[in-house]
């Protein structure tokens, strides 16, 4: 393993703020870090400096951010299960069966890109607002 470069004194990060969370906290927050696999310091230090530097986000962005997460992993599950679907109709088909359900599959098929559209669409609207 290659050892990381050591930084220039200018550079060195010597600071170290602390802050008090609850446990819940604390737990989000070593979750959140592993997943970006960044130490909890590391962590800390990034997205605190990247809050400063954007003082103009608000509340509002962050929550919108939210909200667009959690309708990207529905539409993520929603997919699976169509997915799981079109599987069996394609099953069906092939076997020589009837697959009374296709016509079904495939308007949810357009319904879900449908949506993935207009989610889209209204991501890149709210991007040019901002």
């Amino acid at each position: 393993m290659q050892q990381r470069e050591r930084l220039r004194d200018e550079k060195k990060r010597v600071r170290q703020p602390s802050c008090r969370m609850n446990h819940d906290e604390y737990r989000l927050l070593v979750r959140a870090a592993a997943e970006c696999r960044m130490s909890v310091a590391g962590f800390l230090a990034h997205a605190a400096l990247n809050a400063a530097r954007d003082l103009n986000r608000t509340a509002a962005d962050i929550a919108g951010e939210k909200e667009m997460l959690r309708e990207l992993f529905a539409l993520r599950r929603h997919l699976g299960q169509i997915g799981n679907n079109l599987n069996q109709v394609a099953k069906a088909l092939n076997s020589g069966a009837d697959a009374l359900q296709a016509a079904a599959v495939l308007a949810t098929v357009q319904r879900a890109a449908t949506r993935v559209d207009a989610f889209t669409q209204q991501h890149l609207d709210n991007q040019a607002a901002a």
